[in-house]
């Protein structure tokens, strides 16, 4: 098997993370600021509920270090750390990239230690797992997050500089994601106790091949084979074991569903956080692979908008897209349109509980997302060389675009775009669109700025 796509990242930690006797944990970050000199930190308090921040950091933690699909085929990876005025949040995957987890903690939660903006990557060692475990709730935990370090009251470390290799399939599931959670709406909802019920009766020894759903039962939750439309579809229930160790603790669990894409959230809200756990529709199929930004990264209509809608971004916490398009005059559909496209591009993700994007930028050069793309490529060198063609002399509707061997039809539809290759046979557009359609469209498009010029 061909070695997986890297991206060569430098990655600058002042120190190694490891514990200082008669300080704690010190952990070591790299990122961007402002003005390091200035602000060194972007969080620096008291934390209110430490068992609480142990307990998310840990399970964000224990994401990061799992695979369910192709065992072995990835590396570890560090969590992503973003912080403005108002929460800080940690993002991570797993190394199969079919589950992306998020633990989310509030201003009441951090007290008034939110003082910057900015991202940063952290190096969760064992050293810090270990520290994260032994916090407890009435203790005293003071957490400072910066570019240069991260401080949790017990560690220390010598300034070190590392070379990593960041897959491209990591980029691409943070970039993919955002595509799935806009379309999640909530569909169900227990107290803690009873998703704790429900996730330890799960199957075990391996998940089930064919899907399931959730579905209300009593006061709690069950599993059943049978399509529900009261219910969440659910394949690879073994990813849904993560949450079991704390749902016992939480307050409540919600779960997220889009019946069109099969992608399901599971969100445990707990007194200073959330802790949200994403799943693919399958275990075999990661989010870095999917394709579903292909649309918004080769359509035009948010250009005009998307300079405007960038230069407002300052970290925060939520983007209301009726309030960017009152303040820049911007139809509300392109500012939607822009922030979907930024979302592509790894500079904001979304929160489903808000209905709003945030501002964060992943520490990777975000110019070459597009470049990770074959198929959109491959859409505009169709276009370029002049291989899309219309059925009729009006642009729009139905169009002959050449594959390798033969043309195709493309037929583009409100309802859905219809193509007659392989690929579209294959996966009906559940993992996007295929070159030829992308063509079209982008072919489409260009012709309606021309008419319109």
């Amino acid at each position: 098997m061909a070695a997986a796509a890297q991206l060569a990242h430098t990655y600058r930690y002042p120190f190694a993370s490891h514990l200082e006797e008669g300080w704690g944990l010190r952990l070591a970050t790299s990122g961007t600021v402002e003005d390091r000199t200035a602000n060194p930190y972007f969080f620096e308090g008291t934390v209110a509920r430490p068992d609480e921040l142990g307990d998310l950091l840990l399970l964000v933690s224990e994401v990061v270090r799992s695979r369910f699909y192709l065992p072995g085929a990835m590396r570890d990876l560090d969590p992503v750390v973003t912080c403005s005025e108002q929460a800080l949040r940690f993002e991570g995957f797993s190394s199969c990239c079919g589950v992306y987890a998020r633990a989310d903690f509030s201003g009441e939660g951090l007290g008034s230690g939110l003082k910057g903006r900015g991202t940063t990557n952290v190096d969760f060692n064992a050293a810090m797992r270990g520290t994260l475990g032994r916090l407890r709730h009435g203790g005293e935990a003071r957490l400072a997050v910066g570019a240069d370090e991260v401080r949790l009251t017990t560690a220390g470390g010598a300034v070190v500089e590392k070379k990593v290799k960041l897959p491209v399939r990591w980029l691409k599931g943070f970039t993919e994601v955002q595509s799935y959670l806009p379309r999640l709406t909530p569909r169900l909802e227990v107290p803690g106790i009873e998703a704790q019920r429900f996730l330890r009766a799960l199957p075990r020894g391996g998940s089930p091949k064919r899907a399931a759903w959730v579905v209300p039962f009593q006061r709690g939750l069950r599993l059943t084979q049978r399509p529900a439309n009261d219910g969440v579809r659910v394949l690879g229930t073994d990813r849904l074991r993560l949450l079991e160790p704390l749902a016992g603790r939480a307050r409540r669990l919600r779960v997220w569903g889009d019946e069109e894409t099969g992608v399901s959230a599971w969100e445990l809200t707990f007194e200073t956080g959330r802790l949200w756990l994403t799943v693919s529709p399958d275990i075999a199929r990661g989010f870095s692979g999917e394709g579903q930004v292909l649309a918004d990264l080769a359509g035009s209509s948010w250009e005009g908008a998307l300079a405007q809608v960038r230069a407002l971004l300052r970290w925060q916490a939520s983007l209301d897209a009726p309030a960017v398009a009152e303040r820049t005059g911007l139809a509300l559909a392109e500012v939607q349109a822009a922030l979907a496209v930024l979302g592509s591009r790894g500079l904001v993700g979304y929160d489903p509980d808000l209905g709003s994007y945030f501002h964060r930028e992943l520490p990777f050069d975000l110019e070459r997302v597009e470049q990770l793309h074959p198929r959109l490529l491959a859409a505009r060198e169709l276009v370029a060389a002049g291989k899309v063609r219309w059925r009729s002399a009006t642009p729009g509707g139905e169009a002959m675009v050449q594959g390798t061997s033969v043309e195709h039809r493309v037929r583009l539809a409100d309802e859905g775009d219809r193509c007659t290759c392989r690929w579209f046979s294959r996966y009906q557009g559940e993992r996007g669109p295929c070159k030829h359609i992308l063509a079209a469209r982008i072919a489409l498009e260009g012709e309606d700025g021309a008419e319109g010029g």
